[in-house]
């Protein structure tokens, strides 16, 4: 990454004819580095930008959304540029909030920032209120990361971004994707309060369809959703390692390495024997890694830790604290009565138990974690020169 910060203004259009030239015109009051992409528009609404000092590519057909905002990327590399600011041409962002991203892209160029705008306005779709909670969640639920506005166009990224990382979408479902992996990449995903203006229903100009758009979305989130569950690294640019459940004390010294602190590290070995405790059969990982990726903790460390609880050992703990609670003794007796014929009472047992020892044994594992990480932190500390 380039120390020099060089930023470029990237427009998608298509058919925004009405407002284009208005747009750039204040845009360049603010920024010099403007590209316009034109999508494929059919109303020659470029045509009104002409004369504008400002780089202009257009797509013979429409594309989509994403398809152009990498078209605005690839245009910002070749000429140099190292962030790009990403505004629409319909009107609703204000390019007089263009300076706090400028401002924010010096202060942290390896971020990617999102603006989140005021929805204390008139005229603002119900279904978008709705569609930025949800999709916040979703992103929340993928990455662990929460930003106030996912569903904002008005973004700040660093360029590197496309040359490192690998995108599928091409439509607005780009917008999505492109946040899960920079956030899967190591990259801060900051919020910057924007201004937000929605003319009337009957004046208002969008190319989303419904159907189309949204059964898309929910078709990437549900492959995002899953490739999160997955417990292997995902693609760095930030802080990557080579991770190894099979070497734990050196795992350990790479993610402290990594800026992991060993409370998030004794976080994540919590809940994974926490619920590796629980008599989750068959969901074990799938709900350590949903609950890890919600609370930010790292999957790896809780996937790997749960494995302390395989059977027989942690399950007749269970059992045994199971029966002291329900008859005041503990079970003795292993036979074919006990285990074959009350099976049902085992396993009634092994869930009553698994209450109390879950919590214990998620404890005394994380209390060791943070032990060890903090003598290891120390190691690293002393070690520095």
């Amino acid at each position: 990454m380039t120390e020099l910060i060089n930023i470029f203004i990237i427009v998608p259009v298509y058919n925004h004819g009405d407002t284009l030239r208005r747009i750039v015109t204040e845009i360049l009051n603010h920024h010099a580095h403007v590209i316009v992409v034109d999508d494929g528009s059919n109303d020659r609404g470029i045509e009104k930008i002409s004369d504008l000092p400002v780089h202009v590519k257009v797509h013979e057909r429409n594309k989509g959304k994403g398809a152009a905002l990498k078209t605005g990327a690839e245009t910002a590399l070749e000429l140099g540029g190292t962030h790009m600011v990403t505004i629409d041409a319909d009107g609703q962002h204000d390019p007089g909030d263009l300076p706090k991203f400028i401002s924010a892209v010096k202060n942290s160029p390896m971020a990617v920032h999102v603006g989140y705008r005021n929805f204390e306005t008139s005229n603002v779709p119900g279904i978008s209120r709705f569609g930025r909670s949800f999709s916040n969640f979703w992103l929340r639920v993928q990455t662990g990361r929460k930003v106030l506005d996912s569903q904002s166009g008005f973004r700040a990224y660093p360029l590197e971004i496309f040359k490192r990382l690998k995108f599928t979408e091409k439509r607005y479902s780009f917008e999505v994707e492109i946040l899960v992996r920079s956030a899967w990449a190591g990259l801060d995903l900051c919020d910057v309060p924007i201004s937000v203006y929605y003319p009337p229903k009957e004046e208002r100009v969008s190319h989303f369809r419904a159907l189309v758009d949204n059964a898309r979305i929910s078709w990437l989130n549900t492959r995002l959703t899953l490739r999160s569950m997955l417990p292997w690294p995902h693609q760095k640019m930030i802080g990557n390692a080579d991770i190894s459940i099979a070497r734990p004390l050196k795992s350990l010294k790479i993610l402290l390495q990594q800026e992991e602190t060993a409370k998030g590290l004794a976080g994540s070995v919590f809940i994974g024997v926490f619920f590796g405790t629980l008599p989750l059969v068959g969901l074990h990982t799938l709900i350590i890694l949903l609950t890890a990726g919600f609370l930010s903790q790292n999957r790896i460390v809780a996937v790997a830790s749960s494995q302390m609880c395989m059977p027989p050992f942690v399950p007749a703990v269970c059992i045994e604290v199971g029966h002291y609670m329900r008859h005041g003794c503990f079970l003795t007796e292993i036979s074919m009565q006990t285990l074959g014929y009350e099976a049902l009472e085992r396993v009634w047992e092994w869930i009553i138990g698994s209450f109390v020892v879950a919590p214990v044994l998620a404890s005394i594992a994380a209390a060791a974690t943070y032990c060890a990480a903090w003598i290891i932190r120390k190691q690293l500390s002393l070690s520095c020169p």
